[in-house]
């Protein structure tokens, strides 16, 4: 079964979708008693499906409020804090939260005895008496922010106006994760000090990158494209892929329906079953499927559909609600592994590659740029 992909999968199954994924850092601080996920809320604003509303409105808040404790502190965004959050809670996914922002369960990392459990090997004495992590045996990460007491103690405070700083509370964790990353003063707008924040809260490099591919993806997600000059059947095309930001690659996953969960494998051996979501092919078939257009399912199928675009015309050419295909070998259909939808102003919405999510990207973001496919 094709899906959509690179030269191995060209001689496996015809075309497949994209490469390797990022990686998934994991630690004593970030390890949860709980693996439960689901794919959460739509969430507001032009932001990320699998952000749930009442943590994407903590983290808003908290970009309001920062400022207040520390006032040297630049260039504080809400996708900074998801990127965190992701990583080291799932945006709380699974639990409830409500409308005051308490979550229950509440959310407790491992013990932190040395024992290798999460991959601590390190003693943490406890500092709370289990006031925040329930125990006074050692010290645990709480909250969807995944604060150690010790830390807490010197971040929290109260956002939600019920006058206590709760690490299980997620405005209250929202803006201690934002006070603590600003740290004296620190500017966030330069990538170096962005790095050294998330740096400082988990001192891994594999986190540092995870992270910040996660805030790169929540920041595309949050920009809507400038669609006034789009009408008909393209913006109906455009406007359905856009909504679908935020929701997960799967191998395989998607059609003219909606989400779907996907197959194994791709090249790199990363499988979509049960993964609900979209992968390149996938998601085209979904957009179009709503002005009555039925695509292939794989990608360089695809490319025989409509007026095709030559690359050697290059990505200006191109129009909103075009298909835009990438290949191994530019000028070989045969070998198309990727498509997108341009939505002008050199952007796409794209599914890139397992462990990524349905995003806005530049029209560069793939390799083997192999020209576009006008279908209205």
């Amino acid at each position: 079964m094709a899906r959509c992909g690179g030269v191995v999968a060209l001689l496996l199954f015809a075309a497949v979708c994209c490469v390797a994924p990022v990686g998934n850092a994991i630690s004593a601080y970030v390890a949860l008693k709980s693996g439960a996920q689901d794919d959460g809320g739509i969430a507001e604003d032009g932001s990320a499906a699998d952000i749930p509303p009442r943590m994407l409105t903590a983290y808003k808040k908290a970009v309001q409020q920062v400022g207040k404790h520390v006032p040297k502190c630049r260039g504080m965004r809400w996708p900074i804090l998801a990127g965190i959050a992701k990583v080291e809670s799932n945006h709380a996914v699974g639990r409830n939260i409500t409308a005051g922002g308490d979550i229950r369960p509440k959310i407790y990392g491992v013990l932190l005895n040395g024992s290798g459990q999460g991959g601590n090997t390190t003693v943490f004495p406890d500092t709370d008496n289990g006031r925040w992590d329930g125990t006074a045996s050692a010290e645990r990460a709480v909250g969807p922010f995944q604060f150690l007491p010790s830390t807490w103690e010197g971040v929290g405070k109260d956002a939600n106006g019920d006058k206590r700083a709760d690490p299980h509370n997620a405005d209250d964790a929202a803006l201690g994760a934002a006070i603590y990353l600003c740290g004296n003063g620190r500017d966030l707008t330069k990538r170096s000090q962005l790095k050294a924040a998330f740096f400082q809260y988990n001192r891994s490099q594999e986190y540092v990158a995870n992270v910040l591919g996660w805030v790169g993806q929540y920041t595309a997600a949050a920009k809507d494209p400038d669609l006034k000059n789009v009408t008909g059947k393209v913006r109906t095309v455009i406007e359905a892929a856009l909504s679908q930001r935020g929701v997960p690659y799967s191998w395989g996953g998607g059609n003219a329906g909606g989400k779907s969960t996907g197959i194994c494998c791709s090249p790199s051996g990363k499988s979509g079953v049960g993964i609900k979501g979209f992968d390149c092919s996938g998601l085209t078939q979904y957009a179009y499927a709503k002005v009555g257009i039925s695509l292939p399912r794989v990608a360089a199928a695809q490319a025989g559909v409509g007026k095709r675009i030559p690359a050697s015309l290059g990505a200006s050419v191109l129009k909103a609600g075009d298909l835009v295909f990438y290949a191994t070998a530019p000028g070989r259909d045969a070998t198309i592994y990727h498509v997108g939808i341009y939505v002008g102003g050199g952007k796409m919405v794209n599914a890139p590659r397992p462990g990524t999510v349905v995003r806005l990207d530049s029209v560069n973001a793939m390799s083997g740029f192999a020209g576009g496919a006008r279908l209205l």
